[in-house]
């Protein structure tokens, strides 16, 4: 069969306009495409609910590649193993069972397309600039490519409606960060504010990441290590069971709200 590029091209854009159209409304947009997020896509598209994952940057699994200062390895515990069984990541005992390691780049690529697999859409190359607001409660985002922003180009963008929205961008809080700047929004936390992660300490951190996913704005939930850094708790480093936990804990607080109606 001859290739025809611009055939190419027409199907490269009516499959991909196809897929962003069908997702202007979902249930759950999940934002950033690092641990925490794409296991509760991964959760939420498993129990069929409409779930996207908007990701700035072009890869999807966050600081997961890099494993701990570029050797890629990371570290679970025993419930972070249990998770990483179910998605079906190999992983090996260390220190007599003390611990368990996998490799990075596995545990990046089987995440994501577990979570593709089971029905959830990624967006890659797509930035939050905005949230909308009705009544109070946070009801969708405003969106760009992150090409617009780097460029520093003034380009308008466009909107997607969720029912519920998942901070999941890590240390940096993205989404919350244009909340507070752009609304003043007063958050589920001792100041109402971002208080900001704390240096590291794992055993910790691992504990308090999952504690603290929790709804911290009417339709907005916090995960992984955005979790952390909103309510002031301490980063773990390359051990990645507590981030893995969280998204599964956040898609159970969204999937049990989403079947209540």
């Amino acid at each position: 069969m001859a290739l025809d590029e611009i055939k190419i091209s027409r199907a490269i854009i009516e499959r991909y306009f196809q897929k962003l159209n069908n997702y202007l409304e979902m249930d759950v947009a999940i934002v950033g495409a690092g641990p925490s997020g794409l296991m509760a896509a991964y959760k939420l598209a498993r129990e069929g609910f409409k779930v996207a994952v908007f990701e700035r940057r072009m890869s999807i699994g966050g600081g997961i590649w890099g494993g701990g200062m570029m050797f890629n390895e990371v570290v679970v515990q025993e419930e972070g193993a249990r998770l990483l069984r179910e998605i079906g990541v190999r992983f090996e005992p260390w220190n007599d069972g003390e611990y368990y390691t996998a490799d990075s780049v596995e545990l990046a690529c089987v995440l994501g397309a577990r979570a593709l697999q089971a029905g959830a859409k990624i967006f890659n190359l797509i930035m939050v600039e905005d949230v909308m607001v009705r009544e109070g409660r946070v009801v969708g985002l405003v969106l760009n490519w992150t090409a617009v922003e780097g460029a520093g180009l003034h380009v308008d963008p466009l909107a997607v409606r969720a029912k519920y929205v998942v901070e999941a961008t890590g240390h940096e809080t993205a989404v919350l960060q244009v909340m507070q700047r752009k609304l003043g929004a007063k958050l589920a936390t001792e100041t109402g504010t971002i208080m900001g992660e704390k240096s590291m300490w794992a055993e910790v951190a691992e504990s308090l990441t999952v504690d603290y996913t929790r709804e911290v704005y009417p339709g907005v939930f916090v995960a992984g290590m955005a979790a952390n850094a909103t309510f002031g708790a301490y980063r773990m480093g390359p051990i990645f069971g507590g981030m893995l936990l969280s998204g599964e804990r956040v898609a159970s607080l969204i999937a049990e709200r989403l079947r209540q109606g």
